[in-house]
């Protein structure tokens, strides 16, 4: 979202096309903080970047604010406003949600193996993980496909419902080696930073929450290396760091949304130039040189484009609910 709208505007699009069909407590929120003055008022203290409904419900969250009434948040909010103030000002929206390689997993399995992956904008590297998690892909006739790693049913079992022409693959890719880029990395073994990753889901999703949970169990088991840095001044020895015979990838979902037109210009170019293949999973307008390539938009307005070197793959629900993809 436009970081320079009015912040009204910006809490009311949240409401209406973010929250609504997925949290019926922060569609209330946001809708009650588009009319509130006071709130606004709060709000507009943090700098525009920091204004977002996302990192503001999160950090309130954190604090103790809980799930109910608009009136009962706004009152909370105003008595504790200098703590969430405190907290938007050092942390950002890293959502980490695993439930993305459920989309993520049918354009990697597609590639030629082993796999070396690389996340830019990996928060705490939950979504590094694809070949130790369970998948179960259910078609719309009912059916279902199950997914499970080499050594049997995972912790983490994604569920995904998909439509079209969805290549669901028989085996998990093999993946020999993953690091990650973020501004600020997030460490599963930190319980500072595992109680933000908690805070960022949205107060009815209980089975966001049990994943993470198992998620960061799985990662604490296989720690992987997070490079603190800029994607665009740091991904070109990040790739030279991949091991020799294995396909790169590099992947994100909802990064480049944060950055400007010249930077993600930028790493567009740089994709074009190494030697690795670009795995997006961002919104329609996000990855440039996608749009162009659409040849239909999304039922959904918040579904995002799922590509592969900036072609449009499928749409996807963007905590990895559902999946559909598009005919070539």
């Amino acid at each position: 979202m436009d970081p320079t709208a009015a912040t009204a505007e910006r809490y009311r699009a949240f409401a209406d096309v973010e929250a609504r069909g997925m949290s019926a407590c922060y569609e209330a929120w946001a809708h009650g903080v588009a009319v509130d003055p006071q709130t606004i008022a709060f709000i507009n203290r943090l700098p525009a970047a920091k204004r977002q409904p996302n990192l503001v419900f999160s950090a309130a969250r954190l604090h103790g604010a809980g799930a109910g009434s608009y009136e009962t948040f706004a009152h909370w909010l105003a008595e504790h406003w200098d703590e969430v103030q405190n907290t938007c000002l050092t942390h950002a929206t890293q959502t980490n949600e695993a439930g993305r390689c459920a989309t993520l997993l049918l354009a990697l399995a597609a590639l030629d193996g082993p796999l070396a992956l690389i996340e830019v904008g990996a928060s705490a590297g939950l979504c590094l993980y694809p070949d130790r998690y369970s998948y179960r892909y259910h078609r719309p006739d009912g059916t279902e496909v199950s997914l499970h790693p080499q050594t049997g049913q995972s912790a983490v079992v994604l569920d995904c419902a998909v439509s079209g022409p969805v290549p669901i693959p028989d085996m998990l890719p093999e993946v020999i080696w993953r690091a990650g880029i973020d501004l600020n990395p997030l460490d599963v073994r930190n319980e500072a930073d595992v109680a933000w990753l908690d805070a960022l889901i949205w107060p009815e999703h209980d089975d966001r929450r049990a994943r993470l949970a198992a998620a960061i169990t799985i990662a604490r088991a296989e720690p992987v290396e997070i490079v603190r840095g800029d994607l665009n001044d740091t991904i070109e020895q990040l790739v030279a760091r991949a091991p020799a015979g294995a396909t790169i990838v590099v992947f994100h979902t909802v990064v480049l949304a944060y950055l400007d037109e010249d930077a993600r210009e930028r790493f567009a170019v740089t994709m074009a130039r190494l030697p690795v293949r670009w795995l997006a999973n961002e919104g329609r307008t996000v990855v440039p040189g996608v749009a162009k390539q659409l040849h239909e938009l999304p039922a959904v307005a918040s579904d995002f484009v799922l590509s592969l070197d900036t072609m449009p793959l499928a749409f996807t629900q963007p905590h990895g609910r559902t999946l559909r993809w598009l005919n070539a």
